[in-house]
């Protein structure tokens, strides 16, 4: 009976800690898909179909629940325009670019990128924590 509740205890920690270990990666991935969302439509135009490829080939897995809310904030703040296109294999299709001021918040951002990047490789790099005096 004991081994059986340390049993069930460790099942529970595991299970707990894989949870947070998923909820965590999903966490770094939602902060930074605007990002790359933004990176992308720098490059070129695109159909929102097109981003989702390019993201899921980086594996930052995505679906169109999750994209197409994104792209309407983004829009509603500025940052992106659409334009339509008629498709010879169905409806007319939405093509979404970048703003001037998407140019620009993207530049700005870009920058933060480097920073915290560059931040978290030395912190991630260091074998022993600094001693504060």
């Amino acid at each position: 009976m004991y081994c059986h509740i340390l049993s069930n205890t460790y099942i529970f920690v595991l299970q707990y800690l894989i949870m947070n270990i998923e909820n965590s990666k999903a966490q770094l991935r939602k902060g930074i898909l605007e990002f790359c969302v933004l990176a992308l439509l720098q490059k070129e135009e695109a159909y929102p179909s097109d981003l989702l490829t390019s993201l899921k080939e980086a594996e930052l897995i995505v679906v169109e629940g999750t994209l197409y809310p994104l792209l309407n904030r983004l829009k509603n703040a500025g940052l992106l325009t659409y334009r339509w296109e008629e498709s010879t294999s169905g409806p007319p299709r939405k093509y979404y670019s970048l703003t001037e001021q998407g140019k620009t918040f993207y530049k700005e951002l870009s920058v933060s990128w480097e920073e915290l990047k560059n931040a978290v490789e030395i912190v991630t790099k260091q074998t022993k924590p600094k001693k504060s005096k």
